[in-house]
């Protein structure tokens, strides 16, 4: 039995209500089982052993329009990679994402640091823009398999500009503004895009930024693209500016239905360790998994209110896209998610009503480091559910947000939901039939075969393993771009367990089906042959009052390696002192073991992300042994790493 106390559960009324609950007797039925499950594992479990009738019914449940036959569900390939899904299906992704949106009111509203800069747009509205976008598109010559890239931020307009593009058949592919010109080269001029969306300006930390001299570099840099669109980002008249006034009294986008595994999205690795790789998704793959995702793992209803903090360089702003699917009402934010404070984001969700909202474990980290009361100020009684990831969210975070963030009398949900722009999905999350326990992920996602792997390729439950998927799913990658003899691909996740999906986390499932992520498998530690993740050490050394932030990397010497860790301290605090060393070292000792002691503990500035807030160890400890770090354009703060060059050995 699992040591970690629940925190939540759903109440019985709240369980037989639930999406979920009703699903899962619905597959029961289908598999001759009236009376149901005993328990979600033993849904998980049949999903997976029928993954045909599971992801049939999933279709047909969730509403998905499409033209053709779901039978076969499935076609198995000589490898993995060659699992075909859905054959006889045709759809159209941004069909599924309009259709079902609400008459009237608000569909998409777009927020920034500055809450006057408010904008909505309704669904009519939108279908207008989509239509006028899709005939400017055409003019520019872009059809079906066409690659479309955007150079924009979370707001209303991105999200229109790529169900315009989906529409057509062409390939959507986006990076945030904030990325360094390298970096959005590094991505886009891999892919030969003919058309670039683009925006005039944006706001971070309090300042606006004219985007106009980025856009011009950018552009003399990219030959393929022959015609640009500009969005006014910051301001009312993008509606007007499309000239929608000349179209049809009713204009109707169009929604090119095409096969399942059509291109959709061509999304980017994070680049920390080499170029960032392509990745293609399946219009139908993505479109599937993530319904299932908001529906049966969030429980997510028409008419709800749902904001994901996100920039659209990350797989998390795909993810908040397609929840138009369920007919809820998407909220895009532009900005610093602690401009003009720190509690910003929270007063926008208590202001909007939010019934979902979606952030890193680095920003629930930093509250909790600030203290932050956020129940003395924000009742959000129409909170239901708040999601993490990013990064494992430490146990620590969930104390702090069931005793700061949750109000009395509120019962909001906390899932930490793990997952990777690898499947522009996730492989475990929350759902509504489990409790969350403290510091784990409640557990797998329905269909996903996820295992946890010892070295020797044998599956391990209650100790520490590689994350593999051990069948093929809907999201799996179709492909990666100019990828000869899917060379990268098949070495990305099938090179360490020929034939599995190996995803690259080191993880440990409970009994019970939870899940404890402790980081990346290429960023684990090896001190006297004991494996280590990086993440246990973190949660002992962040809960010192004077650390806000830290990292930890192998430092190698002879045969064997010592642990170095680096401490981000609060502002103000003392000089990092043999004192201060001693009583960290005491505390990783005590709260993991003797092994997890670091040798040598250092105080740094800052902490090298990535600009989707991932710690970037490997990095750092490149930069230790005198190696290039790699692409520093694909950190948020690239200048962070020249911090480390005084400790090379």
């Amino acid at each position: 039995m699992s040591e970690n106390p629940i925190l939540w559960s759903a109440t019985e009324a709240e369980l037989k209500a639930s999406q979920m609950h009703a699903f899962q007797l619905r597959f029961a039925a289908q598999l001759g089982q009236p009376s149901g499950f005993s328990n979600f594992e033993n849904l998980c479990d049949a999903s997976i052993a029928h993954k045909e009738v599971f992801w049939s019914l999933a279709l047909n449940e969730l509403g998905i329009i499409f033209d053709g036959n779901c039978a076969p569900a499935f076609e198995a390939g000589a490898e993995f990679i060659d699992a075909s899904w859905f054959p006889s299906v045709r759809l159209s992704f941004a069909e599924n994402l309009m259709r079902p949106m609400p008459e009237t009111g608000p569909v998409l509203i777009g927020h920034t640091e500055q809450p006057e800069l408010r904008r909505e747009w309704s669904k009519s509205e939108i279908f207008a823009a989509v239509r006028a976008l899709q005939d400017i598109l055409r003019a520019a010559g872009v059809g079906t398999g066409d690659r479309v890239a955007a150079l924009l931020p979370n707001a209303p307009e991105t999200i229109i500009a790529m169900l315009a593009v989906s529409g057509l058949g062409a390939v959507w592919s986006s990076c945030s503004p904030d990325f360094g010109e390298q970096g959005i080269l590094d991505r886009l001029t891999q892919i030969d895009a003919k058309f670039l969306f683009l925006a005039s300006d944006t706001i971070y930390n309090g300042k606006r930024f004219d985007l106009a001299q980025k856009n011009h570099h950018v552009l003399a840099k990219l030959p393929t693209v022959k015609a640009k669109h500009v969005f006014q980002t910051l301001s009312q008249n993008n509606l007007a500016a499309l000239n929608v006034a000349s179209l049809p009294q009713t204009p109707a986008p169009t929604f090119e239905r095409s096969p399942f595994a059509h291109p959709l999205f061509i999304m980017f690795s994070s680049g920390t360790t080499g170029a960032p790789k392509c990745i293609v998704h399946g219009a139908g793959g993505v479109l599937l998994q993530v319904m299932k995702e908001h529906r049966l793992h969030c429980d997510l209803r028409a008419g709800e209110d749902l904001l994901y903090y996100t920039t659209c360089g990350w797989m998390m702003w795909n993810w908040l896209a397609t929840a138009l699917a369920s007919g809820v009402r998407v909220h895009c934010y532009e900005g610093s998610p602690a401009a003009p404070a720190a509690d910003s984001l929270w007063s926008l969700v208590e202001r909007e009503k939010i019934s979902v909202f979606g952030t890193s474990a680095k920003f629930i980290a930093s509250c909790r480091t600030q203290n932050l009361a956020i129940s003395k100020t924000y009742p959000l009684k129409e909170l239901r559910l708040v999601l993490s990831t990013g990064s494992p969210l430490l146990p620590e975070d969930f104390d702090y947000f069931y005793s700061h963030v949750q109000a009395i009398g509120s019962r909001i949900q906390l899932a930490s939901i793990s997952g990777g722009t690898d499947i522009l999905s996730c492989f475990m999350l929350g759902n509504p039939l489990k409790p969350v326990r403290r510091g784990e992920i409640q557990g797998r996602g329905l269909g996903m075969d996820v295992q946890a792997w010892d070295s020797a390729g044998r599956p391990v439950r209650g100790e520490q393993g590689e994350l593999v998927c051990a069948t093929p799913f809907p999201s799996m990658p179709v492909s990666f771009w100019n990828d000869v003899g899917r060379a990268r691909y098949l070495k990305s996740y099938f090179e360490t367990f020929p034939g599995v999906w190996h995803h690259g986390d080191f993880v440990t499932l409970t009994p019970e089906g939870g899940v404890i992520v402790y980081g990346r498998s290429d960023a684990t530690l090896n001190p006297g042959g004991v494996r280590i993740g990086t993440a246990e050490i973190y949660r002992q050394a962040e809960t010192h009052p004077l650390v806000v932030d830290s990292l930890a990397i192998g430092r190698k010497r002879a045969d064997d390696e010592d642990i170095i860790l680096f401490v981000k301290l609060k502002e103000g605090s003392p000089a990092l002192d043999d004192q201060m060393r001693y009583e960290l070292k005491r505390r990783i000792r005590e709260g993991a073991s003797p092994r997890h002691v670091p040798k040598e503990i250092y105080a740094v500035a800052e902490i090298p992300y990535t600009v989707s807030g991932k710690k970037v160890e490997i990095a750092v400890k490149r930069i230790v042994h005198g190696q290039d770090p790699g692409n520093r354009e694909a950190l948020a703060n690239p200048d962070s790493l020249d911090l480390y060059k005084i400790y090379q050995i």
